[in-house]
């Protein structure tokens, strides 16, 4: 109804067809009759709430919980009924608890609020009413023209009008969208390519008509009906037409554009997902374990009132002279009175479910998250960088990871390619310092490494080997040789879609290339990174490329200028595997150079060293080097003449244009003759392969997820380590058809299980993930699991997170995490349950969006291992306590857990390390004791309740039995009272409590000793001090003078020891039996850290005589984030271990001899 009403106001407009129609410039048919489409604004919006409904918003999802909609409950019992407690008891912590979680999680999404702001109130110019007129962001309408310059982003999604090139071309990088930096070449039409100028497009008269918004990156189907002259001419509309906001504008100055989807329908918008409040393992267990707890409590209420109603069942105990009912209380009705007394016990016993454990778990996770952005070894110098943390829900999380799906590239690797080896003509090259050395004997020698090119000044022209050459050979074969390695330097530095920087020192191209002028100054944009490597190598040696004007590509060879006319692009696309050039050289015959997977490539070789360069390509990869073959082919007039009309029908063809350009490439990529292979290695991050393999030691699985080429990725993969080289490679590619697909899978979990020895690693690319998440998710998740890594390619960011959502409610229900650094990251960090964003290079997307942000990919180590470890065994002791330390006067009820037992929990769920933190992260399967939510699993849960109700048990009996039965236990004979007994019973329980998490507790500081044995004092305090003065203020005064008499028996001394040793004994024993027994890998690990080279606890306790008290509070905090120094004592640890052995300080430390402690 509501969706209606907006549609029929204007402001949620149906799509009603599957077109839209885009006036170009918003020139409308002035007829009369034609309503125009209404589309959404620009803006940009990611928050979760407005001013206006964040209030009943935040609260509705609050109350979602258990345990807040419980509480408010019985806050609103105890406003209706007369209850045995104050209201204040629940709604000042349930108030507590609201407001606390809406303050944060209000300022969370105020920062998100500023984001979008930033974003929707950037600066542009849209062309209106014949000029340039700047506006904001958020301003731009459909049908827009609008003007970006160089090193832009796009606003909205455009359709290329024209540029500053006469061809109308542009180059765009979308790494922002899909993980990738290459630059990609866009085209606008003929007709739109020449209006260069704001006056000119003013008087263009255009329709565009396209699809409706869609989430996919790589589709786009329209036209443009343009009017020249009374006659309508109609172009097709491609994705190399479309500009996507997000992206940015590279080596082009000025590109014209009309926005066709903006706002929430671009496509970058569209592969957003909604965001979601994420909750954690622990947070789920709490309610379990509160329902629990609930059907405790109610069966406690209906007990009780049964056992009321039997009481009074008697006449004389139903109306008792001392307890008159009232004539409505005897009037009423009995249901009523019953249900009266069933709320009256349920808010009676309701203490069993304490609010206080909220208020501690939201303070412990608020305060907690600090130590992630104080840890130095987190921090990245190079970027001034810190870690982040965005939401603090989600600390404990990070101990309980079983799934880890990361970006490729600015994730894994830096994306810098640099170009290392390569195989010309059967023999294999290696750069070294600039120059290219022979890894074997050359034709005429038996010796190896010797240089084949060095430096220009060697050569001279086509024929310039000298005898200073490495390559001296003999007469017959030296021109073949020279043929071979000139064709292969031309075939890197024509073979490519490298654009060069309009910005270029002056002199470039005039005169020869000098070995003192570096290739760096030669600014390349390439359409890969492989291509700007392979470009720059060969500019190294000598072969540089110049530049293209037109249709005209410009090469310097060793000084001497040439100059090649383009005659064709055959791009490359991922079935061919390949691409192509076909150019006329200045000698006018005309050659196709062609260069891709040796897969693609090979086969289509009839000649050239192709078992030999097979075999150099097998030993690059080896290495994890990126491979490309390069082949030749030269045309006949007759020949080229066919391709060309053949090229022309498939590229103007309206129908099946993909398919025919297809066998048309086929028809013409064939007969070549092979000249080499290139190896180029993409750069990776720091500490990436010990990083993963950590992972992997840790039980955790690691899948790759990246929207690059499959050659691309697979390299990546093996050099990194996420796929072993003795890994079976499985591949499920290329599928076309549900049935094609649901075989492969087949095919593929049939070899699995087959082979019970290997290994295995799947490769998947988006279509066929597409295919196989269909209709065979079950076959496709069982080829997964048994798989030891995935890798997805050629991913839409939408499908990243599909991906994860389909592992999230598989059977296991695993905890995922997803790590990138890009806008195309955003929707599967946003779908994991923990997102973490990189904050790399390319832009602050990922880090905004995620839950946590780190500089480095290597940092996952330590944020898993440590802090992860760290926080889940600290909240997984503080929920069980909560529930096993949970009657009697409404102040003690209030301050139990406030005052008396909060503080000691509090800093143990802080501080604790029950093992030290270079243990943690230098022993990756120590995370496995706590996968699985181990520590609050049922069984550990049940231990914890049985042992409170046994503890409960020996409270309240061991009292009764010293107390019961009329006995005297003080001096002068006078006997105890009710509220005797019960404060006997709540002091036991007081200290009881307070010593048991004094043994949960294997780190101590003094605050720790203060907080633990200061929480026992302040309770003797209190209570001498509330018992022994008269309030004026309160109405009754049963507790005057009962704690002090209490105190002046010995005999109730002895009692309260003697309880508390029994509590405590039978826990002391199993935890001991439990260590000797079945000691888990953690546990022997303390017992290692033990008995190591460990001579002083870093603790508040110890520090040598003259050492000042401040240094060891320093010292404390250091401890207390995860690192120790060097100086304070020696471990067991040396300089090689591979994780973070530079621990640095939070603040300056004096030395401190490790023998003096």
């Amino acid at each position: 109804m509501w969706r209606w009403v907006r549609q029929q106001l204007g402001f949620d407009p149906p799509h009603q067809s599957d077109t839209r129609t885009i006036y170009i410039a918003n020139r409308f048919p002035q007829n009369g009759l034609y309503t125009p489409q209404k589309f959404i604004d620009n803006r940009i919006i990611s928050s979760k709430y407005t001013v206006w409904n964040f209030v009943p918003k935040n609260l509705f999802e609050q109350f979602r919980r258990v345990a807040n909609f419980y509480f408010l409950i019985i806050f609103l019992v105890q406003l209706m009924i007369d209850t045995p407690t104050s209201p204040i008891t629940s709604g000042l912590p349930l108030f507590f608890v609201i407001t606390v979680t809406a303050i944060k999680q209000g300022y969370e999404d105020w920062l998100r609020h500023n984001s979008d702001n930033e974003v929707n109130g950037a600066p542009v110019y849209v062309v209106r009413s014949g000029g340039l007129v700047k506006t904001r962001s958020k301003n731009i309408r459909v049908g827009d023209i609008v003007r970006i310059a160089k090193d832009e982003i796009f606003p909205a999604d455009l359709v290329l009008l024209s540029s500053d090139r006469l061809d109308g071309s542009c180059h765009v990088t979308t790494a922002s969208l899909d993980g990738e930096t290459n630059l990609k070449t866009h085209v606008s039409v003929p007709e739109t390519a020449l209006l260069q100028t704001v006056a000119n497009l003013d008087s263009l008269i255009a329709v565009i008509e396209c699809q409706q918004p869609e989430a996919d990156l790589y589709r786009f189907m329209g036209r443009m009906i343009i009017s020249q002259q009374m006659e309508e001419i109609v172009r097709p509309l491609g994705p190399e037409s479309l500009l996507l906001r997000g992206a940015r504008l590279k080596n082009t100055k000025e590109i014209f554009g009309v926005a066709i989807y903006t706002g929430m329908e671009t496509k970058m918008a569209l592969n957003y997902k909604s965001k979601s409040q994420k909750r954690s393992a622990v947070e789920k267990s709490m309610n379990t374990f509160l329902i629990i707890y609930l059907i405790i409590l109610i069966s406690e209420a209906i007990i009780s009132t049964i056992l009321k109603y039997t009481w009074q069942a008697e006449e004389k105990w139903d109306e008792p002279w001392y307890n008159q009912k009232t004539e409505h209380q005897r009037n009423s009705s009995k249901i009523l009175r019953f249900i009266s007394d069933f709320l009256a016990f349920l808010v009676l016993y309701n203490f069993i479910i304490p609010i206080s454990l909220y208020v501690t778990v939201e303070m412990q996770k608020f305060l907690g998250s600090f130590f992630i952005g104080w840890d130095l070894d987190l921090y990245h110098e190079e970027s001034g960088q810190k870690a982040q943390v965005n939401t603090s829900d989600l600390n404990e999380e990070l101990g309980q990871v079983d799934y880890v799906f990361t970006d490729k590239t600015g994730t894994l690797t830096e994306n810098e390619m640099q170009f290392r080896e390569c195989s010309i003509n059967g023999m294999k090259y290696q750069e070294i310092n600039g120059r290219l050395v022979s890894e074997g004997p050359t034709p005429d020698s038996s010796e190896g490494n010797l240089s084949y090119l060095s430096s220009s000044s060697q050569l001279n022209n086509l024929s310039h080997l000298t005898a200073s050459s490495s390559f001296r050979t003999s007469p017959d074969n030296e021109t073949e040789l020279i043929k071979e390695h000139d064709l292969f330097f031309k075939a890197v530095s024509l073979c490519h879609t490298v654009q060069i920087s309009n910005v270029q020192p002056d002199g470039i191209g005039d005169g020869p290339w000098q070995s003192n002028l570096s290739p760096p100054q030669l600014e390349y944009y390439a359409s890969s990174p492989d291509e700007k490597a392979l470009v720059e190598a060969a500019a190294r040696v000598g072969v540089v490329f110049i530049g293209n004007s037109e249709e005209t590509m410009e090469v310097k060879i060793l000084g001497k200028l040439e100059r090649y006319k383009l005659l064709h692009i055959l791009e490359f696309d991922s079935d061919r595997r390949r691409m192509s050039v076909i150019v006329q050289a200045p000698s006018g015959e005309r050659l196709l150079f062609a260069k891709g997977a040796e897969s693609s490539v090979l086969p289509k070789c009839i000649g050239g060293e192709i078992e030999k360069t097979r075999i150099h390509v097998d030993e690059f990869a080896l290495k994890g080097l990126r491979t490309l073959c390069v082949a030749y082919r030269q045309f006949t007039p007759k020949e080229y003449e066919e391709i060309d009309k053949q090229l022309f029908e498939a590229r103007t063809a309206l129908q099946q244009r993909e398919e025919k350009l297809a066998e048309v490439f086929q028809f013409i990529e064939k007969d070549l003759i092979l000249l080499g292979a290139t190896a180029v290695e993409d750069k990776l991050q720091d500490k990436v392969r010990e990083t993963i393999e950590a992972l992997r030691m840790a039980g955790i699985k690691v899948w790759v997820l990246t929207g690059d080429k499959h050659e691309t990725a697979v390299s990546v993969s093996l050099s990194c380590g996420h796929f072993h080289r003795t890994m079976n490679i499985l591949e499920l590619i290329n599928q076309k058809s549900d049935n094609e697909c649901a075989e492969q899978l087949r095919q593929l979990a049939r070899r699995i299980t087959e082979d019970h020895v290997i290994q295995h690693g799947l490769v998947v690319d988006g279509t066929s993930l597409s295919l196989a998440l269909r209709e065979h998710e079950k076959l496709f998740m069982e080829v997964c699991r048994n798989c030891s890594a995935v890798l997805c390619c050629r991913m839409a960011p939408l499908q990243k997170a599909k991906v994860i959502r389909l592992i999230k409610i598989s059977p296991e229900k695993p905890i995922t995490l997803a790590i990138g650094d890009g806008a195309n990251d955003v929707s599967m960090i946003q779908e994991a349950h923990v997102g973490i964003g990189i904050m790399g290079k390319e832009g602050r997307q990922a880090a905004r969006n995620s839950d946590y942000a780190i500089a480095r990919f290597k940092f996952l180590s330590k944020l898993l291992f440590v802090h992860g470890h760290f926080y889940y065994i600290r909240i997984a002791t503080l929920v069980q306590y909560f529930f096993y330390k949970t009657l009697y006067d409404s102040v003690y009820l209030t301050l139990y857990n406030i005052c008396f037992t909060s503080l000691p929990v509090l800093m143990y769920s802080l501080l604790e390390q029950h093992i030290d933190p270079h243990v943690l992260q230098n022993k990756p399967t120590l995370y496995r004791d706590i996968s699985k939510n181990r520590l609050l699993s049922i069984q550990t849960f049940l231990y914890w309740t049985i042992l409170g109700f046994s503890h409960a048990f020996i409270f309240f009996f061991g009292s009764y039995f010293l107390m019961g039965k009329d006995i005297s236990l003080l001096a002068n004979g006078q006997m105890f009272g009710n509220w005797t007994f019960g404060t006997l019973v709540f002091t036991v329980m007081v200290i009881t409590v307070t010593v048991k998490m004094a043994l949960e507790t294997h780190f101590w500081t003094w605050i720790n000793h203060l907080v633990t044995w200061g929480s026992i004092i302040f309770y003797f305090i209190f209570s001498l001090f509330y018992g022994g003065i008269l309030w004026p203020f309160l109405g009754s005064q049963n507790m005057y003078f009962v704690f002090i008499q209490l105190l002046s028996s010995g005999s109730v001394w002895f009692a309260i020891i003697l309880m508390v040793v029994m509590c405590l004994f039978l826990d002391v024993v199993k935890k001991v039996f439990d260590r000797q027994l079945h000691p888990t890998s953690t546990e022997k690990a303390q017992l290692t850290e033990t008995n190591s080279s460990i001579k002083c606890l870093d603790s508040m306790c110890c520090f040598p005589e003259g050492e000042t008290a401040w240094a060891s509070v320093r010292r404390m905090l250091e401890r207390v984030i995860g690192r120790c120094s060097p100086a304070h004592f020696s471990r067991s640890w040396s300089a090689s271990d591979p994780f973070y052995t530079n621990d640095r300080s939070v603040l300056t430390l004096s030395t401190m001899d490790s023998s003096t402690c």
